[in-house]
């Protein structure tokens, strides 16, 4: 069995799992990593509070499919549009805090994103010539600070 296989096969075993009915495609990109499409009634059930449920879905996914292939590999799981409309939502409030910052001359911090929501603000940001990002803290207190460059 192919890794695309196993992935989808896995992906479709923890659906079944949590009892929620859906239908699993997989494809890799362009730097291996593999992308999980899962196309369900049942969005709001395996997304979660700001994410939260697809991400550990996500995490879980990747650790028995680790074990099964015999190495780690990156996997991305997406339900309907979700992520593409967060991405969307992020890159927003990136330059909304980035302007906010910019105006009063103050750090601006954003709290309870994860990893990868820090990650679309940072990378959204790394153009902008006039404020810098960073992030602070340890676990659930990591937050993102936005601040204007200064010369």
């Amino acid at each position: 069995m192919d890794n695309l296989s196993v992935i989808k096969q896995t992906a479709e075993e923890l659906l079944t799992k949590l009892e929620i009915t859906g239908v699993v495609s997989v494809d890799s990109d362009e730097s291996g990593a593999f992308r999980v499409h899962i196309e369900t009634e049942e969005t709001g059930l395996l997304i979660g509070f700001h994410g939260r449920t697809l991400e550990s879905f996500q995490m879980i996914l990747g650790m028995i499919a680790g074990k099964k292939l015999g190495k780690w590999e990156r996997v991305y799981v997406n339900v309907g549009d979700y992520r593409e409309k967060r991405e969307e939502a992020l890159m927003y409030m990136a330059q909304r805090a980035a302007d906010r910052a910019l105006e009063s001359g103050r750090p601006v911090e954003l709290t309870r994103l994860s990893a990868s929501e820090r990650r679309v603000i940072h990378l959204t940001l790394s153009g902008d010539e006039r404020v810098k990002t960073e992030s602070e803290g340890e676990g659930l207190d990591r937050r993102l600070i936005i601040s204007p460059k200064t010369e």
